[in-house]
């Protein structure tokens, strides 16, 4: 039996219309320059800045497509990819050109079907180093470290949330402010600490095909990511967000009760 949403539950448009207002500009820093990622699972990426766009290679495929950059924390860039050839995923890179670290969050938007009983949108995580250098610092990784954090993101006067990090694989959301205000959720996550006080955290949606990224920089409490997924009118949609952080506050859990 397929199981409805909720009365009055907004689609993705309804909800992301102006949800980019707090987000971070664009910047050019990366215009003119070369970088290949080699990834954990033997995947080279190579890229090629050139205003908004970004000519590509991976494996036996190349293109040039649209790319925004967004920089999020020193020497650390939040690139997006659309894939014209492949408009059902879309591809989030983080690099740090002095650390040479990098994480790539593939979202996919997967046929219903083939879906039952988990998000349709789909992600697939890659670590990573820039060639031509040797890599420093901390290595891109799964982390823990938001488990209990219960934390407000205001993107625009109309979208306040309240996030509460329920455990290693989940979160839940509820609206404050705004045309979801009232609505909530639990849905599946995924949280990659990329350098001290920056996160990169996922999540995927269970009642609206939709799933998202965001780079966390808690120093400058800010968030810059994007949603991949399907629109009420059926089409695939790639939006920009970004918003404030506000830490509200922490559980702390006991020896051997904490969550998975």
């Amino acid at each position: 039996m397929t199981q409805q949403n909720p009365k009055d539950w907004k689609t993705y448009d309804q909800f992301a219309y102006g949800i980019d207002t707090n987000r971070l500009p664009l910047t050019q820093a990366l215009d003119g320059s070369s970088h290949t990622i080699h990834f954990d699972d033997g995947r080279t990426l190579s890229l090629a800045f050139s205003g908004q766009s970004v000519e590509w290679s991976d494996g036996g495929q190349s293109g040039k497509d649209t790319v925004e950059v967004v920089t999020v924390a020193p020497d650390t860039y939040f690139i997006e990819i659309a894939y014209a050839g492949k408009p059902l995923e879309a591809e989030t890179v983080i690099i740090n050109t002095a650390t040479r670290r990098a994480l790539s969050i593939l979202s996919i938007v997967r046929p219903k079907e083939e879906t039952v009983g988990e998000p349709q949108v789909g992600q697939i995580f890659r670590p990573g180093v820039l060639a031509g250098g040797v890599a420093s610092g901390f290595v891109p990784a799964e982390s823990r470290d938001l488990i209990g954090l219960r934390a407000h993101f205001t993107y625009s006067p109309n979208h306040v949330y309240e996030h509460t990090y329920l455990s290693s694989q989940r979160y839940a959301w509820q609206c404050l402010v705004g045309v979801q205000r009232g609505h909530g959720d639990v849905d599946l996550a995924t949280t990659y600490k990329f350098a001290e006080g920056q996160y990169v955290f996922t999540f995927r949606e269970f009642k609206i095909p939709v799933a998202s990224t965001f780079f966390y920089n808690f120093d400058d409490l800010r968030s810059t990511g994007k949603f991949l997924g399907i629109n009420g009118q059926g089409a695939i949609q790639n939006s920009n967000a970004g918003a404030f952080i506000r830490k509200a506050s922490a559980t702390f859990y006991l020896p051997g009760q904490d969550p998975v």
